[in-house]
């Protein structure tokens, strides 16, 4: 979230997603009730310190972090909200005034405050007591979030028991006073909403988004067999691929083999935050990491994919979608597609707060880049496109243009078309990855005659030189080629 989407929410109605509490020295008395009936419709914002049209009247200043450490410690509390949803409200300085804004996802479950479940319309938050309001709630959720799925076979002994003491201490370094660090594991996966009662009163036990969070790499397969991401560079091997990495294992193990493979393939840059330099790289794709995993619809078999291009990466994944066609970065309402899976990433803090993928990736890739901007594309899959900074096959293809356009003469008598041009692209990426390469090698690598090596050597003769002795020397990119390169 920013500055700049909080004032467009203050100039919006009240809404069905949207609700403005006056709440100068404490927190409203039926705050709860709008939270509750929040999570169990469609999500939404609640901004304290405005009046009903919006006006800022503000939150007074020694008493907002009281005010805050009592939405955290309430939210993760069974006695106000049950089952509990932790929340992590932010501070805004509006007009010179404090402004207390909470985010909430539409939630897997259904839930109550002071034992009454609450819903939401665009009139407000009203009581749901009938039997069969309650069942259609339940049933809505069961049928849209599908990481909610009870398998009441599901045991303590089916999760990695070394995965609980690294969630422990990426939320210690994420937040030191954190609430769920004095649970045991049981406790850590009742109240994180991982262990789960069918409100219809059928069955109780531990959800998929337990198994997927938490369990072992063949109980996860057991569960859904089809569950794999494959992460693939198709940079000079477009039909297949350069470097392939197919995961199968638990989401949080996932999540750091990914951003593994983010940081041996691709190119980074470094900005400054306060004066303090911070990678864009890790940065940006670690918003698209988690965004792949989080959101994605694990009972579809269709495979996570994560591909790098020579110029962009691309990321599919099956999708329950909430919309159809691009999403505008300006102008869009944040949707969790696992609430319980995307709430747990938080308090782990790989991602910030719902929607920030798109917000912080739109904000930084021109910096990022130096051109082109994001795509995320919503449908019965989810996809984005992230451009990359000008890459080094950009510019031997550039060069190689350049060169062989310039030196159509006595040596190169006639046009050079695009098949050979790619191959002599191809033939200064070997050089620039193996220098020292002979004729014999080269020929061999690119499944061409020695001629046919020798004949190319001419046509881009300005970017490669033989160094050495005629029997142990080879070829190697000129001061030229390699400053070229060297700038990439």
């Amino acid at each position: 979230m920013n500055p700049d989407r909080i004032k467009g929410l203050l100039k919006q109605k009240e809404s069905i997603h949207l609700e403005f509490k006056e709440a100068g020295m404490a927190l409203p008395g039926n705050l709860f009730e709008t939270i509750c009936a929040m999570l169990n419709r469609d999500g939404g914002d609640i901004l304290l310190g405005a009046d009903d049209n919006g006006n800022v009247l503000g939150v007074i200043d020694n008493e907002v972090q009281k005010m805050i450490a009592d939405i955290v410690n309430l939210s993760n509390n069974t006695q106000k909200l049950e089952p509990p949803f932790i929340l992590f409200p932010q501070v805004y300085d509006i007009q010179g005034k404090k402004l207390i804004h909470i985010q909430l996802p539409a939630s897997s479950q259904v839930h109550k405050t002071t034992k009454l479940i609450y819903d939401r319309s665009n009139d407000g938050d009203f009581k749901v007591e009938q039997p069969h309001r309650i069942a259609e709630i339940a049933n809505r959720k069961r049928n849209h979030y599908t990481e909610g799925i009870i398998y009441p076979a599901l045991k303590m002994t089916d999760f990695k028991p070394d995965l609980f003491a690294k969630v422990r201490n990426l939320i210690r370094s994420n937040n030191l006073s954190h609430p769920w660090l004095s649970l045991n594991d049981e406790q850590l996966m009742e109240i994180s909403g991982l262990w789960k009662k069918d409100y219809l009163g059928i069955q109780e036990g531990f959800t998929l988004a337990a198994a997927l969070l938490f369990g072992k790499d063949e109980v996860i397969q057991n569960i859904i067999p089809h569950y794999k991401v494959d992460a693939l560079v198709r940079i000079n091997n477009t039909d297949r691929y350069d470097d392939h990495l197919r995961i199968r294992t638990n989401l949080i193990d996932t999540y750091d083999q990914l951003m593994d493979f983010v940081s041996r393939h691709l190119p980074d840059k470094f900005y400054l935050v306060d004066d303090q330099r911070v990678s864009l790289r890790s940065t940006i794709f670690r918003e698209i990491v988690a965004n792949l995993i989080v959101h994605r619809e694990y009972t579809n078999a269709a495979p996570g994919t994560f591909v790098i291009f020579a110029d962009r990466v691309e990321t599919e994944n099956a999708n329950n979608p909430h919309g159809e066609g691009p999403i505008d970065p300006a102008n869009f309402v944040p949707f969790a597609k696992n609430p319980v899976i995307a709430k747990f990433f938080i308090q782990l803090g790989r991602v910030e707060e719902l929607g920030s993928g798109i917000l912080t990736t739109n904000r930084l890739i021109t910096q990022y880049a130096g051109k082109g901007k994001a795509a995320f594309i919503e449908g019965t899959t989810f996809k984005t496109a992230i451009p990359l900074p000008y890459s080094k096959i950009e510019v031997i293809n550039d060069t190689v243009n350049d060169i062989v356009n310039d030196t159509v003469n006595d040596t190169v008598n006639d046009t050079v078309n695009d098949i050979v041009k790619r191959r002599l692209v191809s033939l200064i990426l070997l050089l620039h990855s193996s220098q020292g390469l002979r004729v014999t090698e080269l020929a061999t690598k690119l499944k061409v005659s020695e001629i046919t090596i020798k004949r190319d050597m001419q046509k881009i003769r300005q970017l490669i030189e033989y160094k050495g002795s005629q029997k142990t020397g080879g070829y190697f990119l000129t001061e030229l080629m390699q400053s070229k390169l060297g700038k990439t």
